[in-house]
């Protein structure tokens, strides 16, 4: 027999995809599915972009880049950053990824190893946690609760800093939550941090566009105090509908980045000439059809919580970010993934349950309002019927 190394006994994965994949199996039999589960934009790519990566093929833009990504496009990234956030990034700080999740994966291999902690949210990003458990370290969740708004609290997150911490993962927005920190937090956890200088942070701001009720996103770039060990993970898939182009960024201290150069030359080579290009299009083009998806986001977030907390036993903390709702199903009786499964098998609606976030997702689901308003209020009248006429077992 086949002798593994133990470190994969420990890797988990996303759930979601596997959800997706019930889904679709369902959809190929003839049932008619709604899909609040994959955390996808339900719009095309805009036509600009498109083109250009059409164009770039053309242009016979077919081989291998840099590793670290073309320049054009890292000048790009800092320049809209500088735009956006006032703050100085130097191109040769910025490597374009082949989406955020290696960004995540090199970020934890460069701390992680047994009798170190790395710190992450709970509920949050599943890999997070597969990560560091791949790595041997331990997983030392941050609560994020309800009652705070889905924002994570700087005191204590601070009093989980330990010697043996070497990462700090923060993530606003957030996934599943659609929880946003504001200023006043970030700078108490910041100005903290300053006490606990051999903490690394890695900053996923993947959703940095997606706020909403006046709130402003507020980059971890912004602070100097900790420039030097910030980790900042960004990247086109949700803001230019480019999921599937595989297309992400991450800003590295300058002692970390020859490593993650490294890591890249050996784990993918660099990222496809023609998305690079696709990429410097949405930065440097019109915006418009991104802030009309944003603004589309912002219609059936209030569709969403509206509906959800009309279902019998159902409230929904109103997010703030992102595009995703995490309503409270403790009072239904369920279990939040049997109830998910359930919706799925006998309503056709796609959810996911929340302890595939963490431990304390249990009693929520995560609904991701990236569909139509149709299909949205379809859903919610097919998990109202449900609900009110099925009980749990």
């Amino acid at each position: 027999m086949l002798k593994t190394i133990a470190a994969f006994d420990r890797i988990g994965e996303e759930n979601a995809f596997a959800v997706l994949a019930r889904a679709n199996a369902l959809a190929a039999q003839g049932r008619d599915i709604i899909s609040l589960g994959i955390g996808q934009p339900d719009f095309r790519t805009p036509d600009h972009i498109v083109e250009a990566a059409i164009k770039a093929l053309r242009d016979g833009h077919h081989g291998y880049t840099a590793a670290n990504g073309i320049p054009p496009l890292r000048e790009a990234v800092a320049a809209d950053l500088h735009k956006r956030f006032k703050v100085e990034v130097s191109p040769d700080s910025v490597m374009i990824m082949p989406g955020g999740k290696p960004t995540m994966f090199m970020s934890i291999l460069m701390f992680g190893e047994p009798g170190v902690d790395i710190l992450y949210p709970d509920p949050g990003f599943p890999i997070y946690r597969s990560m560091i458990e791949f790595t041997g370290a331990r997983p030392i969740p941050v609560p994020i609760r309800e009652e705070n708004g889905f924002a994570f609290s700087a005191e204590e997150t601070l009093s989980l800093i330990t010697p043996q911490t070497r990462l700090l993962i923060i993530n606003s927005p957030a996934n599943p939550t659609g929880g946003v920190t504001g200023k006043a937090e970030i700078e108490k956890l910041v100005a903290g941090l300053e006490r606990f200088p051999d903490v690394c942070v890695m900053s996923d701001e993947i959703y940095d566009h997606m706020v909403y009720d006046g709130e402003t996103h507020v980059c971890l770039l912004s602070y100097p105090s900790i420039r030097d060990r910030l980790i900042l993970l960004n990247g086109w898939s949700k803001t230019y509908a480019m999921t599937g182009w595989r297309l992400g960024y991450a800003v590295w201290p300058g002692k970390l980045y020859d490593y993650a150069r490294k890591l890249a030359v050996n784990l993918h080579s660099c990222v496809n000439a023609s998305a690079q290009y696709a990429g410097l299009a949405a930065l440097t083009g019109p915006q418009d059809e991104a802030e009309r998806m944003v603004a589309e986001f912002d219609k059936r977030r209030k569709v969403v919580v509206e509906g959800l907390n009309k279902l019998p036993g159902v409230s929904c903390a109103v997010p703030k970010g992102a595009f995703y709702a995490f309503p409270n199903v403790k009072r239904t009786g369920w279990k939040a993934k049997e109830l998910a499964t359930t919706l799925l098998n006998e309503t056709g609606v796609v959810t996911i349950g929340g302890p595939d976030f963490g431990i304390l997702g249990e009693g929520y689901l995560r609904l991701s309002y990236a569909n139509s308003t149709e299909n949205i209020l379809k859903a919610l009248g097919r998990m109202s019927e449900f609900l009110a006429t099925r009980k749990a077992a």
